[in-house]
């Protein structure tokens, strides 16, 4: 599979289908709307004809962009596609209908209906069009096993070997390749041995994942084996693959199976994605604009704040560490420093509200947040989001496993300078307390939206408003 040319394609049919519309749309504009208007032929390509050729489809391919349309582009279904292009252009019709074609002298206001609909049918027509073709060839070559997602099978026994002969004998494959098998503790009938290598077992299940390039998890365990399904799944929560889960009634009878081909086999999936890909461009987007506004416009601030930091204690002006971030990936962390320059030469130690290592002034920068600032350009390279749960070092990571293996999901999103977790119980003076705020963080993983990160930064503001922080 080669899909950065497969995602080039899309682009390019998008960008042309655009094109076209738009040259077609010019035509009708001068041939038909204007020519009633004037009552002679006024066809000419003039300054805007060619500005809107270079500007109109990368309008286009930008919010197709926003929207995720080139992100898993092998995965794509042909109905969704349809009814998300039908959707897109009628957003991007109206952006363009207000922002330029507003304004067109026109004979009555019947003409701007006119308009209006004629450029969306070419605009959808024409993209959808395109868009079918090449899903379609895509689907093929998926069906004649031309393109395969590599796959394992966590169990080895009867529930596994019945799914994959059912997914093999089905009318038209769903893409997945298998590459071998993953049994559980205490499984040694291995069944599946017969079919499928064996790849080890479930301990060792993020390091295969990862050594053969995994896209895809299906575990399909006994009944008697049931207790492992969520140790699994807290293996994979912060890995980028597609999880699926064979079904017990109990689960088809509470409506979490999801039909999503009419001859694939019927399983639970667990998606990687917790928010749309919009507010997932949007809440990029927003991250990056922000800090660059805060590191430009408050520059001065940090002046002062760079002066009170070396006045308060001899030591450098910043300090950094290791943390860890998006799918467990470490990355260093800044901050003005605000403890006394030696504070951690016995080991990683958590801070206390009486924490004598930390200075005057850096107990001040403490209450309203200033120490954080730094993590604005964390924020801007992506290693942090404005909002998320806040990184630990990984000596904590591992005292906090012991106790709340689940903590792993934290990692599927990116870490943040502030969170629900921060906000509602602030900085955390030892394991236990790190535990504690550990379940506001998970309810906002599983709740994440804009409308919450803002809720999440207002009340952020306030903290620092009253010099409330902890």
């Amino acid at each position: 599979m080669n899909k950065k040319r497969q995602t080039l394609k899309h682009i390019i049919a998008d960008w042309l289908s655009a094109t076209l519309a738009w040259g077609l749309f010019y035509g009708y504009r001068k041939l038909v709307i204007e020519a009633e208007k004037f009552g002679y032929d006024v066809f000419v390509l003039d300054k805007k004809f060619y500005l809107g050729i270079l500007l109109i489809p990368v309008f286009w391919i930008a919010i197709y962009a926003l929207v995720g349309a080139y992100r898993n582009i092998y995965r794509k279904s042909r109905l969704k596609e349809l009814g998300q292009t039908l959707y897109i252009s009628v957003i991007g019709v109206l952006l363009i209908f207000f922002l330029l074609l507003l304004d067109d002298t026109v004979i009555n206001y019947k003409t701007y209906y006119h308009t209006f609909f004629t450029l969306f049918a070419l605009h959808f027509l024409l993209t959808a069009t395109f868009r079918i073709i090449l899903s379609t060839q895509t689907v093929r070559r998926i069906h004649r096993k031309e393109i395969g997602f590599p796959t394992i099978m966590v169990g080895s026994n009867i529930n596994a070997i019945n799914l994959l002969q059912q997914m093999d004998s089905e009318f038209s494959t769903e893409g997945n390749r298998f590459i071998g098998f993953v049994h559980v503790d205490g499984n040694n009938d291995h069944l599946l041995a017969q079919h499928l290598p064996n790849l080890g077992d479930i301990h060792n299940l993020r390091e295969i994942i990862t050594r053969n390039k995994v896209e895809e998890v299906i575990i399909a365990l006994e009944s008697s084996e049931h207790e492992n399904i969520g140790k699994v799944i807290n293996e994979l929560e912060d890995l980028p693959v597609i999880v699926k889960i064979i079904p017990d009634m109990y689960d088809i009878l509470s409506g979490s199976v999801k039909m999503n081909a009419i001859f694939g086999a019927p399983l639970i999936e667990i998606s990687p994605e917790i928010m749309p890909v919009w507010q997932q461009s949007v809440k990029r987007l927003f991250d990056i604009v922000t800090s660059f506004v805060v590191l430009t416009v408050f520059s001065p601030l940090y002046i002062f704040t760079a002066v009170g930091v070396l006045l308060s204690s001899r030591g450098g002006l910043f300090y950094s560490h290791e943390r860890i971030g998006l799918h467990g990936k470490p990355f260093r962390i800044y901050k003005f420093r605000s403890m006394v320059s030696n504070a951690e030469e016995a080991g990683p130690q958590l801070s206390s509200t009486a924490d004598t290592r930390v200075t005057k002034f850096g107990r001040w920068m403490r209450k309203i947040r200033l120490d954080e600032i730094p993590q604005f350009f964390n924020v801007l390279v992506g290693d942090m989001s404005i909002v998320g749960p806040r990184p630990e070092r990984q000596y904590f990571i591992d005292q906090i496993m012991q106790v709340a293996p689940h903590y792993r999901h934290l990692h599927k999103v990116r870490p943040g300078i502030t969170s629900w977790g921060q906000v509602k119980f602030g900085y955390a003076e030892n394991v236990t307390q790190m535990v504690e705020r550990l379940k506001y963080d998970l309810i906002y993983i599983e709740n994440m939206s804009l409308a919450v990160d803002f809720k999440i930064m207002i009340y952020t503001v306030m903290i620092i408003l009253k010099r409330s922080g902890k």
